[in-house]
């Protein structure tokens, strides 16, 4: 295992960047400790991939550096980083069994064969492959070629991390949940660094211990589930983290509190926060409250529709020139076009000026 360390790195497929939009990987700094679990989340084509590729050796990066443990590794190849590689699609030998593809990576470090036969066990049963280690990989399911494409990577205990590139994409949805939960397992019991790309929120925030969040080639966050939760450091980490994401709302603050675009009730004022200043307003549903109209503390919103949803009702609303949504309990009953009021309450209020959260 490592300690990741990325010092001043950045990367462009053009030869003189000059601007933001330029960069593939905006500049950044990061350190992962070793034995983490990481996540690297974002929408497709906000650089995830390419940073995943950095790390491993596949790309060489227009400036900065990569360390392991404090040695300079950036013009080293892949195979002299002593890294492993989990891709999108099952890497395997389909003429191979189960065992042999398992062996392959131990064989070719000259291991010798009672140690491999060791080894091979403890991954196989840890992967639920022990049954399956003398049929040909040809014959098995993608979920159980995916395992032994995990194994693979896995099986080498001296790697300094295991690297995964969206490898549950084509694997179905209820086994994507037991192959995240078994991965968890694994990392607790092996100590490995893991970092694992996705642009799955569900399984960035159930397999990683800190989930670092990606926009259009910059790091805009790195943080727990409940961080990226509760406190989003940036617009489109509410937005994206989440379903439905933070309610995100235009707002400007004056002498006498905190107007909404289109409301006429104003919010109290927040200290360090400039007059004049154009300010978003972040709540997430789950911390709207839904009550009569004209209710103290409430602002006036029109209903535009009220789902059941079993758990929850989930409740959109015109409020100003913005439509929010707020998730509720328990609700008496309302239709599109009634009136409502909503309380956002002030301690769960974030503001933003450029997308970035303020105090």
């Amino acid at each position: 295992m490592a300690r990741i360390e990325l010092a001043g790195l950045a990367h462009s497929y053009k030869p003189n960047p000059s601007q933001a939009s330029d960069y593939a990987l905006r500049p950044m700094d990061m350190t992962w400790s070793d034995g983490g679990a990481y996540a690297l989340l974002g929408p497709s084509g906000c650089g995830k991939t390419t940073l995943l590729n950095i790390i491993s050796g596949l790309v060489k990066p227009s400036q900065g550096k990569v360390l392991f443990d404090g040695k300079d590794v950036t013009q080293l190849p892949t195979e002299a980083r002593n890294i492993a590689q989990v891709f999108q699609f099952p890497v395997i030998y389909d003429t191979m069994t189960v065992g042999e593809n398992l062996a392959f990576p131990l064989k070719n470090r000259g291991w010798k064969q009672a140690d491999i036969n060791k080894r091979i066990s403890q991954i196989a049963e840890i992967l639920e492959l022990s049954g399956d280690l003398k049929h040909r990989a040809s014959g098995l399911s993608a979920d159980a070629k995916q395992k032994i494409s995990l194994g693979r990577g896995l099986v080498r205990p001296d790697v300094a991390a295991v690297l995964f590139d969206e490898p549950l994409t084509v694997i179905d949805p209820h086994l994507k949940w037991l192959l995240r939960r078994k991965l968890k397992e694994i990392h607790h019991e092996l100590k490995l660094s893991l970092i694992y790309v996705t642009h799955d929120q569900i399984e960035a925030l159930t397999f990683a211990d800190q989930v670092v969040v990606m926009t259009e080639g910059e790091v805009v966050q790195i943080g727990s589930a409940q961080q990226l939760f509760e406190a989003p450091a940036h617009t489109f980490v509410g937005y994206f983290i989440g379903n439905p994401g933070m309610n995100l709302i235009t707002a400007a603050l004056s002498a006498d509190g905190v107007r909404i675009s289109g409301v006429r009730e104003l919010l109290p004022v927040r200290r360090g926060l400039r007059m004049g200043e154009t300010l978003t307003l972040g709540i997430r549903p789950e911390f709207i409250e839904c009550v009569p109209v004209g209710s103290t503390g409430s602002l006036r919103a029109r209903v535009i529709a009220a789902r059941d949803l079993g758990t929850h009702w989930l409740i959109e609303c015109q409020l100003g020139e913005h439509r929010i949504a707020a998730k509720q309990r328990a609700l008496q009953a309302v239709n599109a076009g009634d009136e409502i009021g909503v309380v956002l309450p002030d301690e769960r209020i974030l503001y933003y000026v450029n997308e970035r959260r303020v105090a």
